[in-house]
Formats: C-alpha cells, structure tokens, sequence
C-alpha cells in the first residue's frame, strides 16, 4: 500500500503545483526555463504512474473490502465511462459546445472516470485510488474557475457542434475499445463479463 500511496503524492503532488504552489513552477521557470520544468513535470508524472501501477496491482492482493456495490453499480460504472471517454476526447478537439459546456472536459473525464470505478469497486486500494483522483479534480476545477474570474486563461470559445459529433463518434469507439479489450489488457480485469 505504500508504494500506491507514494505514487498518488508524487503523481497528483506534480500535477498540483500550478494550482497550490505556483510560486514552485515560476521559480523553477525563471531559474532554469520553461523546458526543464517541462522535464521535472515529466519525470515525476512517469515515476508517479509507474508507482501507482506496480502498488495497486501489490495493494489489490493484500487489502480487503470497505464495501461491496449492488451489481447495478457496474451498469451505471459503464453509463458513466462512456460519457468520461466522450469529454476526454473534446479536450484534444477545437471546442463544440461539450468542451464549451464543460470549461475542461479533461478534468470532467477524470472526475467522472474516478466516481464511475468508486461506485463499482469496494476495495481498500480502489477506493483510495480513485477517490483521491476524484478529490484532485475537485481541487483542479475550484483552480480553474478561480483562474477563469481572475482572467489568467480564457473561456474556451465555441467553434462547431461538429467537433461535437466527433468527440461522440471517437469517444464511443474509444469506449468500445476499452470494454471489448484493452481494460482488460491493461487491468487484467474485464468490465463485462459474459455468462
């Protein structure tokens, strides 16, 4: 459980630091450029998923259960994902009104992606894996708006619903992908089991 714990800090602590500690990254910036703490950022993110991989596959084994979903719960974890794939996909689009709606529909994709996998897995390590992750985008979008009021970024600007059509169309089949296969690939477990 440690080694999943360290990764949660390191990884969620990096990704952390414009919001909570901004003075950190400008420091870093205006010492050593914009390039190494491109690299720092970098670094850490990798060292940080590579912990939380190799400690929630160790923790899964050792921990037990906080509480066990009704079965119902998978089915709306399914609902949930697709729509987490379809707001992930707007973030890398020109905005539509998803990404519009939505201020950072990347942000949005992890909360929902988070919330989906806590209401469908009761184990120790799940439950602090993903609900730190939800409580991050919690943090992330209080900072974002916070940023938005003060004008350091802008609203994005809405350009065509048929970025929108694309970000359904490509988050379904991103979704189709993930529960046909590559979740269970990644994961070892496959969100659908067929009796």
């Amino acid at each position: 459980m440690a080694l999943l714990v360290l990764g949660i800090v390191i990884f969620l602590g990096i990704h952390l630091v414009r919001s909570v500690a901004p003075a950190i990254r400008i420091a870093v910036i205006k010492q050593r450029g914009i390039g190494t703490w491109h690299a720092i950022h970098a670094i850490l993110a990798l060292v940080g998923l590579a912990l939380i991989t190799i400690g929630f596959a160790q923790a899964r084994t050792t921990t037990g259960m906080l509480y066990t979903p009704p079965v119902f719960m998978a089915h709306a974890a399914l609902t949930l994902m697709l729509v987490a794939c379809i707001c992930l996909v707007a973030a890398f689009l020109p905005p539509g009104k998803i990404r519009v709606a939505t201020r950072h529909p990347a942000i949005l994709a992890v909360k929902i992606w988070a919330l989906a996998h806590l209401l469908a897995n009761g184990e120790t390590a799940s439950v602090l894996l993903f609900g730190s992750f939800l409580a991050w985008g919690v943090i992330m979008r209080v900072s974002m708006k916070r940023r938005w009021r003060a004008g350091e970024i802008a609203y994005p600007r809405f350009v065509s619903y048929s970025y929108d059509l694309a970000a359904a169309v490509i988050g379904a089949a991103l979704f189709g992908v993930i529960v046909w296969k590559l979740h269970e690939l990644v994961i070892g477990v496959a969100p659908l089991v067929v009796a």
